[in-house]
């Protein structure tokens, strides 16, 4: 067998040197992360808890709660009820929250 002359073949840069700023070599922007809190939570907590507005909590399970935001943390939510006794609820037990349309 005859030995072939084989080539290497290496990938080219996408950008030509011709292209990149003569102050040196090209610099990557790094994009910055998200912020890990946007506050539009506290914000929408502390909105319902100024006005009292009547609100309705709808839990994993399906029950349904009313009353108003009396105060919140990060993990709870004390639910201030008229006719029932007050609640001190996880919000990793609450499936959403809206604002009682009975009461507008």
């Amino acid at each position: 067998m005859e030995a072939t002359g084989r080539r290497i073949v290496r990938p080219t840069n996408m950008v030509s040197s011709s292209s990149r700023d003569s102050s040196g070599p090209r610099q990557t922007a790094k994009k910055m992360a998200p912020p890990e809190q946007t506050n539009a939570e506290n914000f929408y907590y502390m909105k319902q808890m100024q006005g009292k507005t009547p609100m309705i909590a709808v839990l994993k399970d399906g029950e349904m709660l009313k009353g108003y935001i009396e105060w919140y943390d990060k993990t709870c939510l004390k639910f201030n009820r008229l006719d029932a006794p007050n609640l001190l609820l996880y919000k990793s037990f609450i499936k959403y929250m809206y604002k009682d349309p009975e009461a507008a």
